[in-house]
């Protein structure tokens, strides 16, 4: 199990992190989530043992995690962290890359490995390939790869899937979490996706100016957002007093009645595909539902929350 008690961290004067404390399962996913700057990728950094602590410990089992400090090389042998620079080497191969800190003493063993990790990132045709001639996205699957290698007991991934294509992104995301899972690997991700988040999380940190200001899964923290920085992370959400008190309501919660409260003016529809997103003006504030037919602008609607 890892633990993190109570811990903080400044960048010189600033305060980055404080008071932090958590507590992750072997062989489960958190998700950490906030806007920018909220401290994410220093959590990260933190729990591998690239900084030193101002205060609080942290523990993998019974192992304490310690930085630079301590550590004649920062960052501790059983975790694995993959930060947002992918750091190849630009001038030998895809295989090579990944193959980097595999052992050499059995070749086959070595070469049957590469190819699974290849696979895995959908990146088989490129395994003689120069990392120098990949693209952002086709780093990003060679890094992800090599740091799979040796089967960590932690992994800890920053912005995952920034840099690959949205047509490549949910395959590659199935095939990993997949992986992690029936491998037991203990896993932590900071994501801006909420994609990442909703499908594939055991657990989920929200951060706000270096604090955790909610916990817990998925479905807890979608459906029942604590404020509005909370449910925007999930993408628009709409507040709107209903009897006395506001609540915070997703488009898809909103449906067209023939009378309400909610009347509102069509100012736009946004073809999504299998349906439209509307963004209507109520009480001189933009409101956002879901549609299956594009609504004319001007058109005046009635909504009410889903039962």
């Amino acid at each position: 199990m890892l633990k993190v008690k109570n811990i903080s961290f400044s960048y010189q004067e600033k305060t980055t992190l404080s008071s932090l404390s958590f507590k992750l399962g072997k062989g489960k996913n958190l998700a950490i989530i906030g806007e920018s700057g909220c401290g994410k990728s220093t959590l990260l950094k933190l729990i591998y043992g690239l900084y030193d602590l101002d205060e609080g410990q942290i523990f993998w089992k019974d192992t304490e995690v310690l930085g630079p400090k301590f550590q004649l090389i920062p960052g501790m042998d059983f975790m694995k962290y993959l930060a947002q620079d992918f750091d190849l080497m630009p001038f030998i191969s895809v295989s090579e890359n990944i193959g980097k800190y595999l052992s050499n003493v059995y070749p086959e063993k070595k070469k049957k490995r590469i190819l699974e990790l290849l696979e895995i990132v959908e990146m088989t045709d490129y395994a003689n390939v120069k990392a120098k001639n990949l693209s952002g996205g086709q780093m990003q699957r060679i890094a992800l790869a090599r740091v799979l290698a040796l089967e960590p007991e932690v992994l800890l991934l920053d912005e995952p899937f920034s840099h690959i294509d949205n047509f490549r992104k949910n395959s590659l995301r199935r095939k990993l979490f997949g992986y992690l899972k029936e491998k037991q690997i203990t896993t932590i991700f900071a994501t801006h996706d909420s994609s990442d988040v909703l499908s594939f999380a055991d657990e989920v940190l929200v951060l706000k100016d270096g604090k955790i200001i909610a916990e817990g899964n998925p479905k807890g923290i979608y459906n029942k957002p604590k404020n509005s920085y909370i449910a925007s992370l999930f993408g628009d959400v709409n507040e709107i007093e209903i009897d006395g008190r506001t609540e915070l309501i997703y488009p898809n919660q909103l449906v067209l009645c023939e009378k309400s409260i909610v009347k509102a003016e069509v100012v736009r529809s946004y073809f999504l595909g299998n349906h439209f997103l509307i963004e209507a003006n109520y009480n001189d504030k933009a409101i956002f539902f879901e549609s299956e037919k594009e609504l004319a602008t001007g058109t005046i609607i009635y909504l009410k929350k889903k039962p």
